[in-house]
């Protein structure tokens, strides 16, 4: 009688190296023959070292749509995407699945940075036309990560690396980027990361700090509340702009933590103004992604002892957009707990007016890009006067930004304009100076009791 184990098939040996060197989802090779492969093309040209071109591709958004469509939807795309790849790569050419949602290609003919940002716009067209699953249509982007041999490194491990790094400077700056490496990016990356590790140890040393910007009414210049605005003087790097390290915090994932210390602090210096002042604060894309983030808010408010009513919190219509469903949750909580919501940056988003139909907002701030020039350009003129018109008729209030002449103040006020900030009022200032602006601007203000 023959034992169980000789019913199975036999598999020859080159069959299990070709399982080893195969991706079983989409049947292309996977990282170890790309590892091979990029060895083997090293070790032929090593003695005349003639470049040749590695990259490494990411399909932007796809995880979102596993999840929304399920793992079969998933694995069609993805199978979908290796037989575009494969009909679309030069002669000559390798593609393999990298890892998850990622592709690799080797491309022995690519010799520069010109060839390797030509072919991969091509690989991205590819990509980008709608994927049919069926019932439904999708769209997909891919972000690029190039490293050309040898110069951005002479063996597998080392072009690997590179063509990360690049892949995720294009991640960095958005959807649908090309990067190619080359020793300026891995600086810039470098940079990156100790900035990173600065600003981590920063917020552990409860070492960044919150300034203040006033916002007036308009009509009388009387103070009613003050912006808080992130600032960060680090021993080794001096001033680091909130421009820089703000986006920082976001792209690697502790923007909570930064935003909790900058509320704690904002609401502890609020306890010392008069109670009819309110306190705006800025939230970020991730935090309205974070169905966390208002019981966040109010436990902070909570152990300050700062009421609810007198926070307001603004976002941009690009934050909201990032998730709206959970956004919009967000929104509704913070509302129902009395913080105030105000849409900031309006007029530079696509679809603002959807926003405030499908949004329920108390403030609208005007971005300085219109009240700049609202003095000097008729066409600014007039689309602050529509605004301030429309948010009127919407029961919405109205901030002006970026007001630094009288004659900005004169024009905003005669069109009917209740708040505004900017340098005409004053700079943002630390707690102490804050505090002096309101001994010198508020009525009465020493004989105001404070906690």
């Amino acid at each position: 009688m023959k034992s169980a184990g000789n019913l199975l098939p036999q598999v020859s040996q080159n069959e299990l190296q070709a399982m080893a060197y195969s991706d079983p989802l989409t049947g292309l090779g996977n990282r170890y023959r790309m590892r091979d492969k990029v060895r083997l093309l090293a070790a032929e040209r090593a003695q005349d070292p003639a470049p040749f071109t590695i990259c490494i591709a990411n399909l932007d958004g796809f995880k979102p749509i596993n999840d929304l469509f399920g793992s079969v939807a998933g694995d069609e795309i993805l199978c979908q995407v290796a037989h575009r790849l494969k009909a679309c790569i030069p002669d000559g050419a390798t593609v393999t699945r990298h890892d998850g949602d990622e592709f690799a290609f080797i491309l022995p003919l690519i010799f520069e940075r010109t060839g390797a940002e030509r072919i991969g716009q091509m690989i991205k067209d590819v990509l980008s036309a709608p994927y049919d699953l069926g019932d439904r249509n999708v769209r997909l982007s891919a972000s690029f990560g190039f490293a050309i041999y040898p110069f951005a490194g002479e063996d597998f491990e080392e072009l690997l690396k590179s063509a990360e790094t690049a892949l995720y400077r294009s991640k960095r700056r958005g959807r649908g980027q090309i990067t190619v490496y080359s020793r300026e990016i891995a600086q810039e990356m470098k940079r990156a990361t100790q900035l990173e590790q600065a600003l981590r140890n920063a917020i552990i040393a409860d070492a960044v700090d919150v300034h203040f910007q006033p916002i007036v009414r308009i009509s009388d210049g009387s103070v009613v509340g003050f912006e808080a605005l992130a600032r960060w003087i680090d021993a080794d790097l001096g001033f680091v702009s909130p421009a820089v390290f703000v986006p920082l915090a976001e792209e690697r994932g502790f923007i909570d933590a930064l935003s909790e210390t900058l509320l704690r602090k904002a609401a502890e210096a609020a306890l010392s103004w008069p109670r009819d002042l309110f306190l705006s604060f800025n939230l970020s894309s991730a935090q309205l992604m974070d169905p966390g983030t208002t019981e966040t808010i109010l436990a902070t408010l909570g152990r300050v002892g700062l009421d609810p009513y007198r926070l307001e919190l603004e976002i941009t219509e690009t934050a909201v957009m990032t998730s709206a469903d959970t956004a919009q949750r967000i929104i509704t909580d913070l509302r129902q707990a009395g913080v105030r919501i105000s849409l900031d940056d309006f007029g530079t988003g696509q679809s603002s007016l959807g926003r405030l139909r499908d949004f329920t907002f108390d403030k609208v701030k005007i971005d300085r890009a219109f009240v700049s020039r609202i003095t000097t350009d008729r066409a600014s003129e007039h689309i602050v006067k529509a605004i301030i018109a429309m948010c009127q008729g919407l029961d919405l209030e109205v901030v002006a930004e970026g007001i630094e002449t009288p004659e900005d103040a004169e024009k905003l006020n005669g069109l009917g304009c209740g708040m505004g900030q900017g340098y005409y009022y004053g700079r943002p200032a630390d707690g102490n100076v804050t505090l002096r602006y309101l001994h010198d601007h508020y009525r009465d203000f020493v004989t105001i009791d404070r906690p």
